[in-house]
């Protein structure tokens, strides 16, 4: 049986960060400033332009006596540049990769469960949890330098959340460890590992105070026992709505559940207002997305597209209080497989931050989908769309998940 969605708690400072400009001076920071631990998790950690500094960061603490732990999943981050991979290595930092790609790569079912979460934590004091890779705001591994930053977010938390963050981290580490140790000398060897695994304890620390009425929880997706609830999360914050519903999404393919709560929330009267993907960036993601707006367009619901860069973005506010951030797509690969993590706040004035971008994102930076103008869309189009719809189905039958549509 899944968990319950967790409760919201209070007692956190919370601070919303914009793009790799903002995100990665206060990494940097914090790491800077770490005594005992730094853990990241990342999907992608690439080395170019201002990533470069967090990597320098890394190694800086690992020099100092810091212990430093890295995953990158195997998937989206590529082999380690020769000079880094040196350089890491010898300050003593322990770089992990889950799932690393074999020689099949993505053709078997079991390497489409990626380790998508952004999260890292620092002396159980501060923790980062968004949606944002290491990974410069103007440069993309497939597509190059960008014309404008992705437009995306992080939130850094102070907090009782913290302990949460770097528990879920350790649970991962833990069975990371473990299995590479059940590969390499069976049982006895992977026991052995999993006590060696154990990270000193750190000692605890007072919550720092939040704004009052600050309340938040992590909220994370796996294969084990949290199989539905960021998708749950959102369908709960979305059926109680009273009157908006702002939804910024980089891959958006929702299921037959979440396209109801969209439409029953317009029937109530709620204003819904999609932010989704208006650039090219992978086939499946951008053509699969894109047969969906036909039925919310004539619903009522409001659909802009990102144009000045690539929407990285999976945040969302609700009726300007309720507000989630974090690493989760509305799309099959993050609501059925990947790892993923978000927080979920309740605090108008950190909602109102969020609100505030995402609706001058709306009406300086997206383009309206009218109804005639997507019903009137090339041939060519529609044909690629169905192509992609027919592959994602077929992939999510071969993966036992077909009522997701």
């Amino acid at each position: 049986m899944p968990h319950r969605i967790p409760p919201l708690r209070t007692g956190h400072a919370l601070h919303l960060l914009e793009g790799s400009a903002e995100y990665f001076p206060a990494l940097v920071a914090a790491i800077d400033a770490a005594q005992r631990e730094v853990w990241l998790e990342t999907y992608i950690f690439d080395f170019t332009g201002s990533s470069a500094e967090v990597a320098w960061a890394l190694e800086r603490a690992a020099r100092r006596g810091v212990s430093v732990r890295v995953v990158v999943d195997g998937f989206g981050t590529g082999s380690l540049p020769a000079a880094w991979r040196e350089r890491l290595l010898e300050a003593g930092v322990d770089w992990r990769v889950f799932a690393p790609i074999g020689r099949l790569g993505v053709l078997t079912p079991a390497s489409w469960r990626r380790l998508h979460r952004k999260l890292c934590v620092i002396d159980e004091r501060v923790a980062f949890c968004g949606g944002i890779n290491i990974l410069d705001d103007l440069h993309d591994p497939n597509h190059g330098p960008l014309p404008a930053p992705r437009l995306d977010f992080t939130v850094q938390v102070t907090g009782p959340l913290v302990a949460q963050v770097r528990a879920a981290m350790l649970r991962l580490w833990k069975r990371m460890r473990t299995f590479d140790a059940l590969r390499r000398g069976g049982l006895g060897g992977a026991l052995t590992s999993l006590r060696a695994s154990r990270p000193a304890a750190v000692a605890s620390r007072p919550a720092a105070e939040g704004r009052q009425g600050s309340r938040a929880a992590l909220v994370l997706r796996d294969n084990f026992r949290h199989r539905t609830n960021i998708e749950r999360a959102y369908r709960r914050a979305i059926g109680r709505a009273r009157s908006e519903v702002i939804i910024a999404n980089a891959y958006f393919v929702p299921g037959r559940k979440m396209r109801e709560a969209l439409v029953n929330a317009t029937r109530r009267g709620v204003r819904v207002v999609l932010l989704l993907q208006g650039r090219y960036e992978y086939f499946m993601q951008y053509y699969a997305a894109r047969p969906i707006y036909g039925a919310l367009l004539r619903a009522g619901v409001d659909i802009h597209e990102y144009s000045p860069s690539f929407l990285h973005a999976k945040v969302a506010v609700i009726d300007g209080r309720w507000a989630t951030v974090g690493s989760s797509n509305i799309d099959p690969l993050s609501l059925l497989l990947a790892r993923e993590a978000n927080l979920v706040i309740e605090d108008p004035g950190f909602a109102q931050v969020l609100r505030d971008r995402l609706l001058h994102a709306v009406a300086h930076e997206g383009q309206a989908m009218q109804a005639d103008q997507y019903a009137q869309r090339p041939l060519r189009q529609r044909v690629l769309e169905r192509i992609a719809q027919v592959v994602m189905r077929l992939a999510l039958t071969i993966e036992g998940k077909r009522t997701y549509w």
